[in-house]
């Protein structure tokens, strides 16, 4: 048996015409919504089936459908800049964020991040949240309850992470800690101190100078090993019947992902770069190759 999902007023819905674009609304009993011109009651939406169509006034047929988490990142109210949804699918998977981890995150932002974490670690784990800017982290809530609910397993707190990073009140470290900061540098040493052995650091930002500098200080604090930085590019394609092709506009840069681990040095240098590493580990094995 087939169950179904229906639309209830509180939540947030997305209708979609017939060029794909989307329009948000949160549903209220005896509401009216308009676009441009075209008008429907939230009554006509409430109790229908996710998925189904809304007719408007005028004729104009729409889609309503609850918003995939990355549809509901793209239109929600935003402070800061929010993350797109191609660079928070990579995150929690370079962050090695699993179910039941401990993660910090700073800053909040407009909680996109956020909300991908406690996604991530499900309702066994814990995210803390520091975000120095109280528009910003009042803007972040409504929209995490507004997609998620109440989150019993987040933490946000009024904090700059430049300044420190607080351990959890039981003593324990983090299991991995990921900033969204214009100087994420700033909180690599406070993230040797946070950091459990083995944890995973991981930071975004749009430009090479700060991917430079955040580099540099992971070398420097001298606890961090496997040093990564890549760049996330989406490219999506037009299908039309024999006429496959790029689509003429992409997302393509948007920031640059970093990735160290917190480790014991003795096997390579704290803080020497992977692609180093692996010349080093290819040159020697082709060295046994000619010998043998």
């Amino acid at each position: 048996m087939e169950l179904m999902s229906y639309f209830q007023s509180g939540e947030r819905i997305h209708l979609v015409d017939k060029k794909g674009r989307q329009y948000a609304l949160t549903l209220k009993a005896g509401d009216l919504y308009q676009l441009s011109g075209h008008k429907i009651f939230h009554d006509d939406l409430i109790g229908k089936p996710d998925g189904s169509l809304a007719m408007l006034s005028g004729n104009k047929t729409m889609l309503a459908l609850r918003p995939t988490f990355g549809d509901y990142v793209l239109k929600m109210p935003r402070g800061a800049q929010v993350l797109y949804p191609k660079d928070l699918a990579l995150i929690p998977m370079w962050a090695d964020v699993y179910p039941g981890a401990r993660v910090f995150e700073a800053g909040t932002g407009s909680g996109a991040l956020t909300m991908a974490l406690l996604r991530a670690v499900g309702p066994q784990g814990l995210v803390v949240t520091y975000e120095a800017r109280e528009d910003f982290a009042r803007t972040a809530m409504t929209n995490i309850e507004r997609y998620m609910g109440p989150v019993s397993n987040l933490i946000p707190l009024r904090r700059n992470a430049y300044e420190g990073i607080s351990l959890l009140e039981d003593g324990l470290l983090f299991d991995r800690l990921v900033l969204d900061l214009p100087e994420p540098w700033q909180v690599v040493p406070h993230a040797a101190q946070a950091l459990r052995s083995g944890g995973m650091y991981l930071s975004f930002v749009p430009t090479v100078p700060q991917v430079v500098q955040t580099v540099e200080a992971l070398q420097r604090a001298a606890v961090f090993g496997m040093v990564e930085t890549f760049e996330t590019l989406l490219r999506t394609w037009s299908i039309q019947g024999r006429s496959v092709r790029p689509d003429h506009r992409m997302v393509a840069h948007s920031g640059f992902i970093t990735v160290a681990r917190k480790i014991e040095s003795g096997l390579w240098p704290v803080g020497q770069p992977v692609e180093t590493i692996h010349e080093g580990i290819d040159a020697h094995e082709e060295r046994e190759d000619h010998v043998r």
